[in-house]
């Protein structure tokens, strides 16, 4: 696919795409992601003092993106070095910078995120788990789902919510909670998609927590809060676009090669129309993406939350839409294992609903960026 890149982005794009060919669709989570992780693709973004690449998003995005094309994407990616990598290399202590950002970047560590709550969904708001001062740290309390790969991290970035000194109002903050602290509960969610990275719904019990436990100034919450959401949202964006990259190709393999009467099916535009949309709009959700991205790694927070959102509601669209029409295509074959499509079609809904709603999105734009009233 033709992009408007440097040559550096180019080769790395590349390199990655042969990496993610070498394993393909029936790729071990665990053995790639340590692959990745010795050739210094997990940690392109994070500073190059602590062990990164010293890259950003722009070059984060294409490794994941790359790997999905091939068949074999890394979930983690969105939220290890993505979201608690950014987050602790921009407002972390030299302490936690030096704890976590080395192992993030070589793989031998692992983060998870949490942020999502039972009654809150996509309304960030309404975040009930809360974090109470004490003599010597904080207690955290509250429930969380839907956080991925919880059981293989080793430590969880947990958005909780403290109270305000001067006006009594709760405001967000980000504790980093170990995978062994006492009353950090987890339980598996039985999930009909079929990923190697679980969910699971996490119950906060008066865990104790050191001073050092808070990421960042307790009074710029919402600053560090969307400094994870925005890397969130351009990655999942990455992730899209490959899953409905690696649909496309498949799709277009057969179709060029699928005969039924004289000439291969791809020649009748009933179905090269179809496939031919889905390769304009990967292509048009990658430019919004490399956009955020790029304002993103500029330090425009403002303009990057915006591009970063429509990132994502248009690579999540134009996903879904590719593998529909990649099953479509194959027909009965496109329900079978053997291509590897089938499972595709609940996956996809996952940019679609995940991190945040397609709804709120066009919540986002229509007050931020159209200037609209709130109808809440």
């Amino acid at each position: 696919m033709s992009t408007v890149e440097s040559q550096e982005h180019t080769a790395l794009r590349a390199a990655v795409a042969a990496l993610g060919q070498r394993h393909g669709r029936g790729y071990v989570r665990e053995d790639l992601w340590t692959e990745a992780a010795k050739l210094g693709y997990l940690g392109v973004n994070l500073p190059e003092e602590h062990g990164g690449g010293g890259g950003g998003m722009q070059e984060l995005s294409i490794v994941l993106e790359e790997l999905g094309a091939a068949g074999c994407p890394l979930l983690m990616m969105v939220v290890s070095p993505a979201i608690c990598g950014t987050v602790i290399a921009r407002f972390g202590t030299e302490a936690q910078k030096r704890q976590w950002l080395p192992g993030l970047a070589d793989g031998s560590l692992t983060m998870a995120f949490g942020i999502t709550e039972p009654d809150a969904g996509s309304n960030s708001h309404r975040i009930t788990t809360t974090a109470r001062r004490t003599d010597d740290g904080w207690t955290l309390n509250g429930r969380k789902v839907f956080i991925s790969g919880v059981d293989i991290a080793d430590a969880t970035l947990i958005v909780g919510r403290t109270e305000d000194a001067k006006s009594g109002k709760l405001k967000p903050c980000l504790f980093i909670v170990p995978r062994d602290a006492d009353g950090f509960q987890r339980s598996k969610i039985d999930m009909e998609l079929a990923a190697q990275e679980k969910q699971f719904e996490l119950v906060i019990d008066d865990v104790r927590l050191p001073d050092d436990a808070l990421v960042g100034d307790e009074d710029a919450g919402l600053l560090q809060l969307f400094a994870g959401l925005n890397p969130e949202r351009i990655m999942t964006a990455a992730f899209a676009i490959g899953m409905g990259r690696y649909a496309l190709a498949k799709a277009v393999e057969y179709a060029r090669t699928r005969q039924v009467w004289k000439d291969p099916i791809g020649a009748h535009q009933a179905i090269a129309h179809p496939l031919a949309q889905a390769h304009i709009e990967l292509e048009l959700a990658r430019l919004m993406m490399q956009k955020a991205a790029a304002l993103y790694d500029a330090g425009d927070d403002i303009g990057a939350g915006e591009a970063a959102n429509m990132a994502k509601y248009a690579a999540g669209e134009a996903c879904v839409r590719a593998v529909d029409q990649a099953v479509h295509t194959l027909g009965g074959n496109g329900l079978t294992r053997e291509y590897g499509l089938a499972q595709l079609i609940t996956a996809a809904r996952v940019a679609r609903i995940a991190p945040v709603s397609r709804e709120m999105i066009l919540n986002y734009v229509s007050h931020q960026s159209l200037g609209l009233p709130k109808s809440y």
